[in-house]
């Protein structure tokens, strides 16, 4: 990892900053309605009493997960819109947004997650969700590949939290419920009801 002319405390405290910064400030976050409020915009119950998300966007499909993270608390719903690429473009990210509550290592991670996803092709964020895992593997010794670092923007910056394993599924959690919420959505547009994504 670039160490910008830094000492490891500085690059510590920086990356402790903006680990602040985000979850105090975060992007993509909106507040879901709750069930009865949903039907007026845009989320129809079915009459087995399921709910069906309704894109905001042609050509989109839309899905969510809930995650769960018991031993911090961190409780979160991410919601995803994946085109269909009928418009002719590949599959990609039309709208990424979440909701729930958490530590500000779970915040922040959201937060930069949607930054560096929203837009992106499914594949292009599957290639990052599989690199941050990576990193959140490395135990505090980041990826030793500049290109897969400079791939994940202020993700890095999770780098240190690696070292603390009770840490890492605070960070994942997010990005788990990116992986499951697209899996879903993809699994709608091929028809396959069990919605398992490699």
């Amino acid at each position: 990892m670039a160490d910008y002319g830094m000492s490891s405390e500085e690059l510590e405290q920086m990356y402790q900053e903006v680990i602040l910064e985000a979850s105090k400030n975060p992007h993509g976050k909106v507040r879901f309605a709750s069930a009865e409020a949903a039907n007026t915009i845009g989320i129809d119950s079915l009459s087995t009493g399921e709910s069906t998300l309704q894109a905001s966007h042609e050509y989109c499909v839309p899905a969510q997960s809930h995650q769960f993270n018991p031993t911090c608390g961190d409780e979160v719903t991410v919601r995803v819109e994946i085109s269909d690429g009928s418009d002719g473009r590949p599959q990609h990210i039309e709208q990424l947004v979440w909701d729930g509550q958490g530590c500000s290592i779970s915040q922040a991670s959201l937060s930069i997650m949607v930054d560096l996803v929203d837009g992106k092709t499914v594949d292009e964020a599957m290639e990052l969700f599989h690199t941050f895992h990576r990193l959140m593997e490395s135990r505090g010794n980041g990826l030793n590949d500049e290109r897969l670092e400079e791939s994940l923007g202020d993700a890095v910056v999770f780098q240190g939290v690696s070292r603390y394993p009770m840490r890492i599924k605070c960070a994942l959690l997010g990005w788990e419920g990116l992986k499951d919420s697209m899996a879903q959505a993809l699994a709608h547009m091929t028809g396959d009801a069990d919605g398992k994504q490699a």
